[in-house]
């Protein structure tokens, strides 16, 4: 019954993150069959709510129709209902380089100032597990959270989501003979790391592989006094 240019199944994104994975799950789909996927792919033009019968659909009719799984909603709701928390720019700045010459370590410098990387598995982070916010060195911007941290065995500090997309600025990196996409932070335009699409599936499939002198961590137990205490309900 459902034909026709209105059916058609497509993917849009709303940033170049979004559609770099989108092409690479296609391209990877795309080896298991001998015909084109037929999914496209474009940026988002416009968006529509559903009428009300449509909205949680497969909750109100789990055995009709579509035919999916009902053990793959709550991943869905994992991955599309996370809370990302709005971060206000203006209350945050960059220190002059003056400034970050004689508050930052040389290997601090060094990360967020001239993209260098530091040692794998030799670094403040990579095996902390307490609870609390990660920030901007530089700057202070609240960055990641406990929550998404994951130990992806890299040897850095791993997470699947950063607190709002909004906080990162995502750049294609050639640099080394690899094709990468680097992340900066956007009010510190510092180097944290890079993103890749090798994350846990069940929270989204990325993999913000960051370096610890980027970063410094509040526990939870100081996010308050330190002035981020907004952001706690977003950490478990």
């Amino acid at each position: 019954n459902d034909r026709g240019t209105q059916y058609r199944t497509g993917i849009y994104y709303t940033n170049p993150r979004q559609q770099q994975t989108a092409l690479a799950e296609i391209a990877k789909e795309a080896q298991l069959h001998r015909l084109p996927i037929a999914v496209e792919v474009k940026e988002l033009q416009n968006f529509y709510p559903a009428e009300e019968y449509h909205q949680d659909y497969l909750d109100k009719n789990p055995g009709g129709y579509c035919h999916i799984d009902p053990r793959l909603f709550e991943v869905a709701r994992r991955v599309t209902k996370r809370p990302q928390a709005h971060v206000n720019p203006s209350a945050y700045s960059r220190p002059d380089d003056a400034r970050l010459r004689s508050e930052l370590t040389a290997e601090q410098y060094a990360v967020t100032q001239q993209n260098a990387t530091e040692a794998p598995f030799r670094n403040e982070y990579f095996d902390n597990h307490e609870k609390g916010i990660y920030v901007d060195v530089t700057t202070g911007e609240p960055l990641f959270v406990s929550t998404d941290k994951f130990d992806s065995g890299c040897g850095w500090p791993s997470f699947s989501h950063p607190v709002s997309d909004e906080v990162i600025v995502e750049k294609r990196d050639l640099s080394h003979g690899m094709d990468r996409t680097e992340v900066r932070s956007r009010v510190g335009d510092s180097h944290l790391g890079h993103v890749f699409p090798d994350g846990p599936k069940e929270r989204g499939g990325l993999r913000y592989c960051i370096n610890s002198a980027s970063l410094r961590f509040i526990p939870l137990n100081r996010m308050a006094a330190e002035g981020y205490g907004q952001y706690i309900p977003i950490v478990r």
